[in-house]
């Protein structure tokens, strides 16, 4: 069984590779409540991106879920296997002259800095490792070369992991609905829908990501937890 994609066959990953100077890769996983803690809290369970894309197939459903089985049933054979594709991973970008990128938690959000998934960042020191996480006890204490993004919602429950992520200068991502603010939450907003190795940069900043309706379409309710829409904004938050 491969894990690792590194032929951009995901849209999340495939957008990054556009820059040839890098090349990155990805891992998805078949999210369940041990590989997303923080689902339920922020009340992201039911709008999963699991299912866009090429997720909406059963063969690449299948596929995920065969990952996650492997992870859950076998976690030394998994890391083991996982440390091997990224030593290949590693050589394809230096033999291509290339720097290495690597999404790990496509779809989940695994602690891979943990000895328990293998300290995979430290082993592979060469490699950037970044993720998107809505684990707020991670912020500041990844290795050097894994950087995070914290994923913002407004769900109640997890107000608590929204104030700690803004004691932090890790970027943070809000879905935006209508023109998108210069400012949120007291932090500058960038335009972050070109490429997330641009939006590591950003230290202290929100990462605005615009809200996709097809045309004749109406925001979906499951998602309103997630989206901040532009009338909404209180004034003392534009500038």
């Amino acid at each position: 069984m491969k894990l690792l994609d590194t032929g951009s066959g995901n849209t999340k990953i495939r957008k990054n590779n556009r820059d040839t100077k890098i090349r990155v890769a990805g891992l998805s996983l078949y999210p369940n409540d041990s590989l997303c803690p923080m689902r339920h809290i922020a009340q992201c369970a039911k709008t999963c991106l699991v299912s866009s894309g090429r997720g909406g197939f059963d063969n690449v459903r299948n596929g995920r879920q065969a990952k996650t089985d492997f992870y859950m049933n076998d976690r030394s054979g998994f890391i083991a296997q996982l440390k091997k594709e990224l030593t290949n991973f590693e050589k394809l970008c230096t033999k291509n002259n290339v720097i290495p990128y690597v999404r790990l938690n496509v779809i989940s959000d695994i602690q891979w800095e943990l000895a328990t998934n293998g300290s995979i960042p430290k082993s592979f020191p060469q490699i950037n490792f970044y993720d998107y996480t809505k684990l707020a006890k991670r912020l500041g204490k990844t290795p050097i070369n894994y950087e995070l993004m914290f994923s913002y919602s407004k769900a109640a429950a997890y107000a608590t992991q929204v104030d700690k992520a803004l004691q932090t200068d890790v970027p943070m991502s809000v879905v935006f609905h209508g023109d998108m603010p210069t400012v949120f939450m007291g932090k500058r907003v960038v335009d972050g829908d070109s490429s997330d190795i641009e939006n590591l940069k950003h230290k202290g900043c929100v990462i605005g990501l615009k809200y996709k309706l097809a045309k004749g379409q109406n925001i979906n309710p499951l998602d309103e937890v997630f989206i901040v829409k532009a009338d909404t904004i209180p004034l003392l938050n534009i500038a």
